[in-house]
C-alpha cells in the first residue's frame, strides 16, 4: 500500500500547505474495499468463501502436497483456521483493502474443489496477486486454470485492475502450467523472496496485465 507522507517544514509558511497536499494525497490513496466478486465458468462458480466451507478447506490446507508448496494461508492447522479463514480473517482483509478469499466450486454438485486468495493488492498502481489450492481429488482436471483465468479476467475487465501477479516457488511445475494455460507471463525470479513449510525460498514472477486481453 503507497503511503502519502505531506510533511512541511518547521517554522515556515510551508508547513500549511503541506498538510494541504497531504490531505489530496490521501484522499487520492485512500484505502479501498476490496471488490465484491462472483464469477462462473462453464464447470466452476468462484465465489466468496462462508462459514459452510471451513471443513473443506481445512482437508484442502492439511493436505501434503498443499502444504509443500504454501505457506500456510491463515494457520489452518484445524477446523477453528479454517473457519477463521473462511469469516473474520476473509473480512478483515477485505474491509482492508488487501485482497479477498474465495471458494472454488463444482456447478454439478457445489462441491468445493480448491480455494483463491487475493493479496498484496496496491491500489495506487492497481495491482493485486493472486494464489490458489486445489483438493486433492481434484487435482488433473484444469480446475485451477479455469478458475484462475476467470478470476483474473474479472477482476482486470470489471474492476478496473492493470496487473495481476502470481508468485510461485520453483520447482512448482503444477503451479506454473496453471500460470501458464490462465495466460500469465513469466517475468523473472524475486531472490529469497518467500517462504514455505521448508523455509526461505526464491519467487518465480509472473504476471497477466490488461494489455494481454486486448
Amino acid at each position: 500500500m503507497t503511503v502519502a507522507d505531506g510533511r512541511g517544514e518547521a517554522g515556515s509558511g510551508k508547513a500549511a500547505s503541506g498538510r494541504a497536499d497531504s490531505g489530496q494525497a490521501a484522499g487520492l490513496l485512500r484505502v479501498r474495499r476490496f471488490p465484491e466478486l462472483t464469477v462462473a465458468t462453464p464447470r466452476l462458480h468462484v465465489r466468496a468463501l462462508v462459514a459452510d466451507d471451513a471443513a473443506d478447506v481445512a482437508g484442502l490446507f492439511a493436505d501434503r502436497q498443499a502444504q509443500r508448496w504454501l505457506a500456510s494461508p491463515a494457520g489452518c492447522a484445524g477446523l477453528p483456521e479454517a473457519l477463521a479463514w473462511c469469516t473474520e480473517l476473509r473480512q478483515e482483509r477485505r474491509d482492508s483493502g488487501a485482497g479477498d478469499h474465495y471458494a472454488v466450486v463444482r456447478r454439478e454438485d457445489d462441491g468445493l474443489v480448491g480455494c483463491a486468495w487475493t493479496k498484496r493488492t496496491d491500489w495506487a498502481a492497481l495491482a493485486t496477486e493472486v494464489c490458489f489450492a486445489v483438493c486433492e481429488p481434484a487435482r488433473g482436471f484444469g480446475f485451477a486454470a479455469e478458475a484462475l483465468d476467470a478470476l483474473s479476467v474479472a477482476l482486470i475487465l470489471e474492476h478496473g485492475f492493470q496487473r495481476i501477479e502470481l508468485r510461485i516457488a520453483p520447482g512448482n511445475t503444477a503451479a506454473r502450467r496453471v500460470g501458464e494455460k490462465a495466460g500469465f507471463v513469466y517475468e523473472g525470479l524475486l531472490r529469497n523472496a518467500g517462504h514455505l513449510h521448508s523455509g526461505r525460498v526464491d519467487l518465480e514472477l509472473w504476471s497477466l496485465v490488461a494489455a494481454d486481453l486486448r
